[in-house]
């Protein structure tokens, strides 16, 4: 499904747009819709979250991120950056018109990232 909604433009992380704009496989105006899109896409979902779950909201901060004790900023930025570049390699690897073998567990490779 995710295989599929990468074909038709269903770029779920904004990372993954990034990448796809640099590797000029999207262009310019369709990279800052998508980022538009997403950005607005997560306002409603924090909004929704908010008004019919109030008490999770508070409970966890609205949904902030945050280290956990014991972590440094430098080894939460190195996972973050380790993590996105696993799943936009995923994505890269599950997308390319290139690749011969078609393997089935990709597109659940890149749902599992997600």
């Amino acid at each position: 499904m995710v295989l599929v909604e990468m074909y038709a433009g269903g770029h779920i992380n904004p990372a993954v747009t990034l990448g796809l704009f640099l590797a000029r496989k999207v262009s310019l105006v369709r990279a800052i819709m998508y980022k538009v899109a997403q950005c607005l896409g997560a306002i409603c979902g924090c909004g929704l979250v908010k008004s019919f779950q109030k008490a999770y909201y508070v409970n966890y901060g609205g949904g902030a991120n945050e280290l956990s004790a014991g972590y440094s900023i430098g080894t939460g930025l190195a996972a973050e950056i380790i993590g996105t570049f696993v799943l936009v390699y995923t994505v890269f690897s599950a997308i390319d018109p290139k690749r011969n073998a078609r393997d089935p567990h990709v597109p659940l490779s890149i749902v599992k990232i997600i």
